[in-house]
């Protein structure tokens, strides 16, 4: 069982200083990926949205500069947020600056509010999953070297250069659990899926898992080959032993990877929970 943080609110006073503490506590310890939130406003549960928030690429590349072991990426990118080729040079300048260490996080994004008080691209639902079909073909082509023109019903490029090219094969990770999309995406072009922890005894977690096994079967790819990844809250004061526990729970139910929120900023004492949790 992989045990990730996912950074979502940030301090009042002395970010930099702050997230320099994390990524160095989860480096040290046994967490395999530090996530953060992509958005432009504040939009973690328990906040308003002129609390801080930064952009999610320019705080990655800082915390590759401030880590060697962990993995990155965001949790996840609204796939209209950049254009597409910018989306792939991100992440690729994230790899290879980062020694390999990065994640694409992408989803097909929902967030009007944000979209329509910060002027940003947000068409309708149906356009927004085609585009995001489309980017996830234009970044294999990308990263695979084939600059040849892409032609789709909205991403036309004459010629998709990416150089230099990723350190390694990038995972995407494609985040939403829509049956009829989302999850036939994850089994034709990502890596990874991630759902949520509701408490309901696991009924709607395996339900998911079964709907992805059918469109892994489907698209002819090994069930296997895709990373179960499930976001859950490590509740104020719970002790390693309880988060263990509900990592087994998880573990139990066909889940791979874990990725944990907290209230508020995380802090080092957090992390440590985490990664004791997690060993």
């Amino acid at each position: 069982m992989r045990v990730s943080l996912n950074v979502t609110a940030y301090p009042e006073h002395d970010i930099r200083g702050h997230l320099a503490r994390i990524v160095r506590a989860a480096d040290a310890g046994a967490i395999d990926t530090v996530w953060v939130a992509d958005h432009l406003l504040q939009a973690a549960p328990g906040t308003a949205d002129d609390d801080p928030m930064l952009e999610a690429y320019t705080t990655l590349g800082y915390l590759a500069g401030q880590s060697e072991r962990v993995r990155l990426g965001t949790m996840v990118t609204g796939v209209t947020f950049r254009p597409a080729s910018l989306l792939v040079k991100a992440v690729t300048t994230l790899d290879v600056l980062s020694g390999g260490r990065a994640w694409l996080g992408v989803g097909a994004g929902y967030q009007e509010d944000e979209a329509r008080a910060m002027g940003l691209f947000l068409p309708p639902v149906a356009e927004r999953f085609a585009r995001l079909e489309e980017t996830l073909r234009l970044t294999r082509r990308m990263w695979a070297g084939d600059a040849s023109p892409f032609e789709g019903t909205y991403l036309r490029l004459e010629r998709p250069v990416s150089s230099p090219p990723p350190l390694s094969r990038i995972p995407v990770l494609i985040g939403g659990m829509g049956e009829r999309r989302t999850l036939r995406y994850v089994a034709e072009h990502g890596d990874a899926c991630n759902l949520f922890d509701i408490p309901d005894g696991g009924r709607t977690i395996r339900h998911k898992l079964d709907v992805l096994a059918r469109h892994c079967e489907a698209a002819g790819r090994p069930y296997e080959a895709i990373e179960k990844t499930v976001s859950t809250r490590l509740q104020a004061g719970e002790s390693a032993d309880s988060f263990t526990a509900r990592c087994i729970a998880l573990g139990q139910l066909g889940l791979d990877h874990v990725v944990a929120i907290t209230d508020g900023p995380w802090t080092e004492e957090s992390v440590a929970t985490l990664s004791a949790g997690a060993g």
